[in-house]
């Protein structure tokens, strides 16, 4: 276990995290620095439920309890509208006759899952197969969901280069939806399979046709989403969902030994690493001691270094209280790494230029 406790103590939030009984010790002040941490992380509502299921939810002060009651009728409003959107896009896809996999969030929602708890939600996303992308974006633009960006770079970068569409948005609800052919992108320096995440899916009962990932696949890809991404201003919050996943799954047999196997297999042991080694750090996930045995990811002990001097940073709540004179600089270098990781350099260097260049003619 990576000892932590010295270089937290500022950061309430990931204290209770961690400890929900702390939450009885609080002051006011205290709670209004937890209150403006846990909304720029988005985990006001799972910090409800945790204290909420640690039974000392309604000791708390009024004025505490108010924001976080409030945060969690938010979010059961979140739940109810994704539900209705999965059975929108279920509609809408419905003559393709293929699987359409949840992804993330609304996958979390429709299976019942505990990290489901308190989720707020700005998009769906979901994963069909490559070879039936056109058709399902042009069932979906039937439906009433258009191109968000109509810029033609953009589009042709998203459709030569990205494992994705370029974002959709319905015109009347104005809700978001991500399509997926992969998990990544084809120019991806990580190469996981995206026929085989599609061979091992999970049907969610009382829904046709639709599925998520299995649970390996499922931690993988939120590893994935997370240690390969630039913007990781939740990251906190996904790294909460990490926690609560790897200690559901946990329970089941043989859960670690098919973990550490699937992440070789798709070529995702290095954001594993990650996964694992700050979940520990910030949210003392409990992982099995041969763990450092089984995972293979493991950089070099400076890469390691520079890893955690950045992730550390980067991976607290978006907030003045948790920022030091390096935040800004930690999550830049990651906003180039993830894009690095995304792209070789002969064709991320001309998008960065012009990504540049268009912020400066606005």
């Amino acid at each position: 276990m990576i000892s932590i406790m010295s270089k937290l103590n500022g950061y309430l939030l990931v204290k209770i995290l961690r400890n929900s009984d702390l939450a009885n010790q609080l002051d006011l002040k205290q709670w209004d620095l937890v209150i403006r941490q846990a909304r720029r992380a988005d985990l006001l509502p799972q910090l409800y439920y945790d204290l909420n299921k640690k039974g000392i939810l309604k000791a708390l002060p009024q004025e505490a309890f108010c924001h976080l009651e409030s945060a969690y009728h938010l979010s059961v409003a979140h739940q109810q509208a994704v539900r209705w959107e999965v059975n929108r896009i279920q509609s809408a896809l419905r003559k393709l006759e293929v699987p359409v996999t949840l992804l993330k969030g609304a996958a979390y929602v429709l299976a019942d899952l505990p990290c489901a708890n308190g989720r707020l939600f700005s998009d769906v996303d979901i994963l069909v197969p490559k070879v039936v992308l056109d058709e399902a974006e042009q069932s979906l633009m039937a439906h009433g969901w258009m191109s968000v960006d109509t810029d033609p770079y953009d589009q042709r970068y998203y459709r030569q280069w990205m494992h994705e569409l370029p974002p959709l948005r319905h015109v009347k609800r104005q809700t978001s939806l991500d399509v997926h052919h992969s998990i990544l992108p084809e120019t991806a320096r990580w190469h996981p399979d995206a026929k085989k995440l599609l061979q091992a899916v999970k049907p969610l009962e009382g829904y046709e046709r639709l599925y998520v990932l299995s649970p390996v696949d499922m931690v993988l890809h939120s590893a994935t989403h997370l240690f390969s991404e630039g913007e990781i201003d939740h990251g906190l919050r996904d790294l909460y969902d990490l926690d609560a996943l790897l200690r559901d799954f946990g329970k089941q047999n043989d859960f670690w030994e098919l973990l550490y196997e699937r992440a070789r297999e798709m070529d995702l042991t290095r954001p594993l690493y990650y996964a694992l080694r700050y979940t520990q750090y910030f949210l003392e996930t409990p992982v099995p001691e041969s763990s450092g045995k089984r995972v293979t990811g493991q950089p070099v002990r400076a890469l390691r270094y520079l890893m955690d001097l950045l992730f550390q940073r980067a991976l607290n709540p978006d907030h003045p209280s948790c920022n030091d004179a390096f935040t800004g600089i930690a999550r830049w270098l990651l906003y180039l790494r993830g894009h690095y990781l995304r792209m070789p350099l002969y064709l991320l260097l001309p998008h960065l230029v012009r990504k540049s260049m268009r912020r400066n003619e606005v």
